[in-house]
């Protein structure tokens, strides 16, 4: 009975059966309730964060070692592997040459947009000041924005969900190994790119820093496979790479070309690569993804140093460079707790984080609709300029404008000859107003318009972050962090009376590293990261101390953005390590049974029964021995695929009797990496009545050596070998080597340390 009931949420209650992502897959239908509702789609969808999908399926890290994979690799010799570990090298280099061509296509068309529209609304502002009615260019400001972010949330509502947001929690779930549909496939990368262009000019609190991850990602995952399935072109290269284990290396060399594109900084690519996102790691990898990263970084720096006039300088090295610090940096004890204070602020990104957590929950009970998704969108467009725009009026912040480096100074009610300071906040790209918050001279703002800058930004960006638009969080952090930072910096000097307390652009700095690392928890990565980006070594101790005790402080709050949002879409992560109090599990209560077996040899209609039937279509299945006779025990043989199994289907490897042993064309491994990625279904494979009573000879086509676990294997040893391994399905067997049950990534992933200690999720198919 004790298995009966912890298989009872397999029929989840009517309240289960419909949580439905906001953000993740809109065109299936929503499951509607069984009776008593209409069929229609219902206003507020219940989510319950304690739940795991059961949508999402995981990746084959495992290379299955069958018959035809063996004889392949001992065909290849020594040299052939050479020319393979050349093509990885080669494919790295290109991955790194296009993610940095894409960050270039974006800066450029983002500047001339974004300009085009800063200048069209300045002289339209300069004109009203002039003769009264200020309120046409408000609306002139928000109209631009609003129908430009339209743009942007169009396509992605519609086109193609996925391309929401910055992409970071999806290409850390597929690097942990699950499954995300869509998640690097060409159409994404393109709906990434122009979604990106749109939210920036759309003036959005967001920055084009976090997307390039994501985009690096896809470009990766398309050139290493050497063809590209949504364009149908195969351009039969790079086929020994058709496999997820390959194919995972590549996608985390693609997101560290991003970061390291992003921000100029390759070593902090390859550590956001092994921090953040990668699950796996070995040695080779490390130096590859280096190689792409520094590609990456020196293409864009190239192309836009010609594209800016100074060929010969290489200037631009990241789509954001802080400018470089010179000044010593200090680190006396005094300092130490000055920079241990600016950490404590950390405590802002716990802030965002949690209200960010609450927003995520309405919408994706309410606004769950393409339609809704756009309206939110230029919603919050509209509002962001509207604030902007009565910020700047109220302001009476004047700054002389000589010596200043504004690229848009607005003039309103200054005298001639100064310029709004709030304006250089607002009315810019954030990107700019962060630098400018970095380098500007002391004296440059006025605390009270730093304040009220930092608090409605603040709101916005957390507002911002999580709507139908592809947007990155990293820049917005930044910005309110160095806003308050250099706050901090101006308070300090009034209350020290002089300038024993350097300039305030440190303190923004540090207020920047402490914002985004309250809000994402990065470590290690940012911090050379931001050693990268502002050019100076000596920056290191202290941004460290500031990170160490923002982690500190937010996870003591709530857990980071990425993991909140991987989880808010109930999706199997499997963290580093199993749950710390599960040793009383053992495997036999984690695993789920009955399993569907199949013999040896074994008839083809019963192979296409078993993966025709909607209610488990499970994806691997134990091959046991098939002599039904005799009393022996059927005892584990092998494991074989859906994926394998639909191919031997399609290309009707049968042989009619059983004591028949027809000579038919012999599938080779090609066979199965053509039909990689994108198997079709089992619908779409013909088999008539005749070859239903054929025989099918799995012995070649299976593992013969899966990984098994007895059943009285604790559950962080069965966690262990499955996370390590990246297993889709670990066995489990009695003493007799019969199956008595199955372990996939939801039976591991269902457990986690709540409040209370070990809980238990429910699965629900949404």
């Amino acid at each position: 009975g004790e298995r009966a009931a912890r298989h009872s949420f397999l029929t989840p209650s009517p309240f289960l059966r419909i949580g439905q992502l906001s953000n993740v897959d809109l065109n299936e239908d929503i499951h509607e309730l069984e009776t008593e509702v209409p069929r229609q789609r219902p206003n507020e969808i219940p989510h319950n964060e304690k739940l795991l999908s059961l949508k999402y399926e995981s990746l084959d890290y495992d290379n299955s070692e069958n018959q035809l994979f063996l004889e392949e690799e001992r065909r290849i010799n020594h040299a052939a592997f050479r020319t393979v570990e050349i093509k990885r090298w080669v494919i790295c280099a290109m991955i790194g040459i296009l993610t940095g061509l894409v960050a270039c296509f974006i800066d450029i068309v983002v500047e001339n947009l974004a300009g085009l529209k800063y200048r069209v609304v300045k002289d339209n502002i300069d004109k009203f000041t002039a003769k009264g009615g200020l309120s046409f260019s408000l609306l002139l400001w928000a109209t631009l924005n609003a129908s430009v972010v339209m743009v942007g949330s169009l396509i992605v509502a519609f086109i193609e969900p996925v391309a929401a947001g910055s992409g970071i929690p999806q290409i850390k779930c597929y690097l942990n190994g699950v499954k995300i549909p869509h998640v690097v496939r060409l159409k994404t990368l393109v709906i990434k790119v122009c979604g990106v262009i749109l939210s920036v000019v759309g003036g959005l609190a967001v920055g084009k820093e976090g997307p390039m991850i994501h985009s690096g990602s896809v470009i990766a995952a398309g050139i290493s496979q050497g063809r590209s399935t949504s364009l149908k072109r195969d351009f039969k290269i790079f086929e020994y790479f058709r496999r997820d284990t390959e194919k995972r290396d590549f996608v985390s060399a693609g997101a560290a070309a991003g970061v390291s594109a992003a921000f100029g900084a390759p070593v902090g690519g390859v550590l956001f690569s092994l921090e953040e996102g990668a699950s796996f790691w070995n040695q080779f990898l490390t130096w590859r993804i280096f190689f792409a990263s520094m590609i990456s970084t020196f293409t864009l720096n190239s192309v836009l140093s010609v594209y800016h006039g100074n060929a010969w300088d290489l200037s631009s090295p990241g789509l954001i460079n802080f400018g470089r610090f010179d000044s010593e940096v200090g680190t006396g004890i005094p300092h130490v707790g000055l920079w241990w204070g600016v950490g404590n602020r950390g405590i802002l990104g716990a802030l965002f984080n949690a209200l960010n957590y609450w927003l995520t929950m309405f919408r994706i009970r309410y606004i769950h609709r393409p339609c809704l998704q756009v309206v939110e969108a230029m919603l919050v467009a509209a509002v962001t300029a509207t604030v902007g725009f009565v910020m700047i009026y109220c302001s009476r912040d004047c700054q002389p404008i000589q010596g200043s480096s504004v690229a848009y100074p607005l003039q309103l009610f200054c005298a001639d000859g100064e310029y709004n300071s709030m304006a250089t906040a607002f009315f810019n790209t954030p990107e700019k107003s962060v630098v400018n918050l970095f380098h500007d001279p002391p004296g440059s703002y006025n605390p009270m318009t730093l304040g009220m800058f930092t608090l409605m930004y603040f709101f916005l960006a957390c507002w911002t972050y999580g709507l139908t638009v592809s947007a990155g969080v990293f820049i917005p952090s930044l910005l309110i962090g160095a806003a308050w930072g250099r706050l901090f910096g101006i308070s300090l000097s009034y209350l020290t009376k002089g300038s024993i307390w350097a300039d305030p652009g440190k303190y923004a700095l540090m207020g920047a590293a402490a914002q985004l690392g309250g809000i994402v928890r990065m470590t290690l990565s940012l911090t050379v990261i931001m050693m990268e980006a502002t050019g100076n070594v000596t920056y290191g101790f202290p941004i460290m101390l500031v990170l160490m005790t923002a982690k500190i402080v937010g996870d003591y709050f709530v857990e980071g953005l990425y993991d909140m949002h991987i989880q808010l879409q109930s999706v199997p992560f499997l963290h580093w390590e199993a749950p710390v109090t599960s040793h009383s599990l053992t495997a036999r209560e984690v695993m789920s049974t009955p399993v569907t077996c199949l013999r040896r040899i074994e008839r083809v209609g019963t192979v296409v029964d078993i993966l025709s039937d909607t209610s488990s279509n499970h994806n691997g299945f134990p091959v046991v021995e098939s002599n039904p006779d005799t009393t022996q025990v059927a005892g584990l043989r092998g494991l074989i695929l859906r994926s394998q199994l639909i191919v031997l289907l399609k290309h009707k490897v049968f042989v009619e009797r059983a004591n028949l042993n027809l000579v038919q064309r012999r599938l080779k491994l090609k066979d199965f990496r053509d039909a990689y990625p994108r198997f079709p279904p089992i619908q779409s494979i013909h088999v008539s009545q005749d070859e239903r009573e054929c025989m099918i000879d799995l012995s070649e086509f299976m593992n013969p050596s899966p990984y098994t676990v007895p059943q009285e294997a604790s559950l962080p040893r069965v966690f262990k070998l499955f996370r390590a391994l990246g297993l889709r399905h670990l066995v489990v067997v009695d003493n007799r080597n019969e199956v008595v049950g199955m372990v996939t990534r939801k039976d591991l992933a269902r457990y986690r340390l709540g409040k209370e200690g070990l809980e238990e999720l429910s699965l629900a198919q949404t």
